[in-house]
């Protein structure tokens, strides 16, 4: 059988691709010497795929249910891929894998099947120019390109896999195999890998990406041909090594700094402006500092630049358009800005609460409440990346993490697996909803053991049984019957219990279902959408139809739910 990129190959290729950075990533990250020895690259490219990942699954996870499941569009799934690494894409390398990505998704999307016909996938041919369209775009994204780079091996790549004839599975390979020769001569084509022994760190997660679609075409993992890929003279689990292995007098910024010392700041955000803006954006970047990567397109783009004036560089994408999701990394200090100005380093505290929140509104209350806050944004979940940061952020010898949301427990395991690797104790609540949370944020006393202090909050959040009102998106079956698009569902617990017609009549009924097994205070967190007389009733009838009761009213702002609910 012919073998191709389909809709299941390219979930599989962001699965496998997860695996092999997530398997590589700490040794990717110890040779990262270029364009700066952070020893980040491994990770950064690990949680742009994962970004990526997230994006594929919600696809996937978004299909109607029932006895005959749909299958997404080929199209659908790599629009998705793209703009999830676009939104999560990380440092250098990261952001230039995004455009990578987009490339190649710029291609297949449009020359792949129809919106109707799932089945099919994309041919060699298209396979092949996807390839060199992506070698190309990520060129044009980086201001001042260098060989012996990411970018080396991925125009390598794609000039290998344009001489074969055959299907999918031969172009993979020969994809492959040309990255693989393209890796293992970088150290000859710049001086600061040559001197440290050690190949393109970048270049060595894309080796790991593509030798992830070559199993995803050909159900087996590709065999590893050329040199020792990259291991010489550093232990991966030595975290010295990234330093000790550059000989004295081997200069670690880019070629054309001339030997000057490199800025001191990365920063990286997103983007909302249009293409005119963003050109007049990378002339200014550019004259600001140096490894300026920009990538994106239809109106979002995701902007990487080591400078000394951080502001500046802000500042310039506020002109441009409207940045968001900033960070700011001082080289060696770790990161000191997200959104505020960097501060000097201060003294760890003992105990901190990291909590994901669905809104502006809720991440006030939890802020007031000594929580360090993480955006759940709809449609745009948090990666394990963005908890580690707000771990970090809290600056405390104990974490206490709470996800509030049941879809995102792999992604705060993973985080906190790379806190615990950091020295921090962490414990992570599994709380499925933004009212779990504010309970347990309730009982929570900093003074207390953190073995004492977690079992309360543990024991505050399962208490509480949560609910909350969707809007329907499309006709499809729940657990309630079938529903059509508008509809108003009220879920309990994760499950569909309500169809209704009105957000009143809906938010009566799932109340009084989960007040039927008993309950002492209701809290209900309104979006911005349900006025303040949609609350007012419902406080009534709590009062008129549920004796002893209490109800309390936040105001969640703009969240993926209409209204969220709890019951203590």
């Amino acid at each position: 059988m012919p073998q191709v990129l389909d809709v299941i190959a390219v979930r599989a290729w962001c699965s496998l691709a997860l695996e092999a950075l997530g398997r590589e990533r700490a040794e990717i990250d110890a040779i990262n010497v270029y364009p700066v020895a952070d020893g980040d690259t491994g990770t950064n490219l690990y949680l742009t795929v994962e970004s990526a990942h997230q994006a594929v699954e919600a696809v996937f996870a978004g299909l109607e249910v029932g006895p005959e499941p749909a299958a997404p569009a080929l199209p659908e799934v790599l629009r998705a891929m793209a703009h999830g690494a676009l939104i999560g894409a990380r440092g250098n390398s990261g952001t230039i894998l995004a455009q990578l990505l987009r490339g190649m998704a710029q291609v297949l999307a449009d020359g792949g099947p129809g919106e109707g016909d799932h089945a099919a996938g994309v041919d060699a041919g298209a396979l092949r120019l996807a390839l060199g369209r992506a070698a190309e775009s990520a060129r044009e994204a980086v201001a001042h390109p260098v060989e012996g780079t990411v970018l080396t091996v991925a125009t390598a790549a794609a000039r290998a896999a344009s001489g074969v004839d055959g299907d999918c599975g031969d172009v993979v390979r020969a994809a492959y195999e040309g990255a693989c020769v393209a890796l293992d001569a970088t150290p000859g084509q710049l001086a600061v890998l040559g001197g440290a022994g050690v190949v393109d760190a970048g270049g060595r997660g894309l080796v790991a990406v593509l030798g992830a679609l070559s199993e995803a075409v050909c159900g087996e993992a590709p065999v590893r041909r050329g040199g020792d890929g990259g291991h010489a003279r550093v232990a991966a689990d030595d975290r010295h090594a990234r330093v000790d292995a550059v000989p004295e007098g081997v200069l670690l910024e880019c070629p054309e700094d001339d030997g000057a010392a490199g800025p001191a700041f990365e920063v990286i955000y997103l983007l909302e402006a249009d293409d005119r803006a963003v050109a007049r954006l990378r002339t200014r970047l550019d004259a600001l500092g140096d490894s300026l990567v920009v990538v994106g397109g239809d109106g979002l783009w995701n902007v990487h630049v080591h400078v000394d004036d951080a502001g500046a560089a802000v500042e310039a994408g506020v002109e441009a358009g409207r940045p968001y999701r900033i960070r700011i990394t001082h080289f060696g200090l770790g990161d000191v800005h997200a959104g505020h100005g960097s501060a000097p380093p201060r003294e760890r505290a003992q105990r901190a609460v990291v909590a994901v929140v669905p809104g502006d509104g809720l991440a006030d209350l939890y802020t007031e409440a000594g929580a360090t806050t993480v955006p759940d944004r709809p449609g745009e979940p948090p990666a394990s990346g963005e908890l580690v940061d707000a771990i970090r952020r809290a600056h405390a010898r104990e974490v206490v993490l709470l996800p509030n949301d049941a879809e995102l427990r792999h992604t705060a395991a993973a985080a906190a697996e790379q806190a615990r690797s950091e020295g921090i104790r962490i414990a992570l609540i599994p709380t499925r909803s933004a009212v779990q949370g504010i309970a347990a944020l309730a009982v929570h006393e900093p003074d207390r053991r953190f073995d004492e202090d977690v079992v309360a909050m543990t024991s505050a959040a399962g208490a509480t049984r949560y609910g909350e009102l969707l809007v329907a998106e499309r006709q499809s079956w729940t657990m309630a019957g079938i529903c059509q698009a508008g509809d108003v569902l009220g879920l309990i617990d994760g499950d569909v219990a309500v169809i209704g017609g009105e957000v009143p009549a809906t938010a009566r009924t799932v109340l009084d279902r989960m007040l039927a097994a008993g309950g002492e205070l209701v809290t209900l967190v309104l979006g911005e959408e349900v006025s303040d007389e949609v609350a007012a009733g419902l406080e009534q009838h709590v009062r008129e139809s549920h004796l002893a009761v209490d109800t309390v009213v936040y105001r969640g702002g703009r969240q993926s739910a209409l209204m969220l609910i709890g019951v203590e």
